[in-house]
């Protein structure tokens, strides 16, 4: 069992580590996701170009630096306990995604869940008060095919970010694997900054991967010729083997054909950011291109 001393120690070493990388010659700049951390939700990161300084290039990794790597089955996390029960029987799917919190303090700020009806719709019911029909988001033409109940995996951080918690999920069934593709639905209105919500990836090799949300290109919806913006309700991300492989989206790269260990998605910023929101709704999680959209046991 890990102690949050155990954890402490660890964060402290990669911190100075982080702190030599940071300050030599001024790569902090270079180092980080380029975009902006503005407000407004994801239009702030997803079609920004504002060039951002060094100190809101930086800030993020600092503080990732101070979190370990995760997982749902870690003593010092809390699960919904409720939507494992039936996990194991659940084998039909490739990868399933666990929500999580990271809160050893037990500040009650932090919360991640999937929730039915918050997802990104692909062939929805609905109804207008007489006729039933079918609803599907252009960002969306393609979906997990069992989610029946259009879930949506929700990341909430209350309160100040340098609050130690966060809200999280743990993409199970990815270890040994060859990564070709990450990507995630992301709905209007969610903080899609640098560093959160953000893919933590650990090789085989022990060394921690962040990538953060304002870095993943956009997919077009069908018949679009126009780069996404806050119009669309949802929008399409995806980080290519050859985009983590060149430097310019993960830190550090993610070479190409590197063996996976382990694969998070973290959510550590707060309400004191420019977004405010505090919190994200994710769906379609991919993985190689293959997309899970709903809890464990669903």
């Amino acid at each position: 069992m890990r102690s949050l001393g155990t954890y402490k120690t660890v964060a402290g070493s990669m911190l100075v580590a982080g702190a030599f990388l940071l300050g030599c010659d001024g790569a902090g700049d270079k180092l980080a996701p380029t975009g902006t951390d503005g407000g407004g939700g994801i239009q702030g990161d997803l079609i920004g170009t504002t060039t951002q300084t060094a100190d809101q290039g930086t800030e993020w990794l600092t503080r990732a630096l101070l979190y370990p790597e995760l997982a749902s089955d870690d003593p010092q996390v809390t699960a919904s306990a409720e939507q494992f029960e039936a996990a194991d029987a659940d084998d039909d799917k490739p990868f399933k995604v666990d929500p999580f919190e990271f809160d050893p303090f037990k500040t009650y700020l932090v919360r991640s869940r999937w929730l039915r009806g918050t997802g990104c719709p692909t062939g929805a019911t609905w109804n207008d008060g007489t006729n039933s029909m079918t609803y599907t988001d252009p960002a969306c033409p393609t979906g997990d095919p069992k989610d029946k109940k259009n879930e949506g995996l929700l990341l909430a951080k209350t309160g100040p970010t340098a609050n130690f918690a966060s809200a999280d999920a743990e993409i199970k069934g990815v270890k040994g694997i060859v990564l070709s593709e990450l990507g995630w639905d992301i709905r209007a209105g969610s903080h899609c900054g640098n560093g959160a919500p953000r893919w933590n990836v650990v090789t085989s090799d022990g060394v921690n991967h962040f990538v953060g949300c304002n870095t993943g290109a956009p997919v077009l919806p069908a018949g679009s010729t126009a780069t996404p913006t806050p119009s669309h309700p949802w929008v399409r991300q995806r980080w290519t083997a050859a985009a983590l492989a060149s430097g310019a989206v993960a830190f550090p790269a993610i070479s190409m054909g590197s063996t996976i260990k382990s694969i998070s998605i973290i959510f550590d910023e707060g309400q004191d950011t420019p977004f405010f929101s505090g919190d994200a709704f994710l769906d379609n999680i991919d993985i190689n291109g293959q997309l899970t959209g709903r809890g464990p046991g669903n």
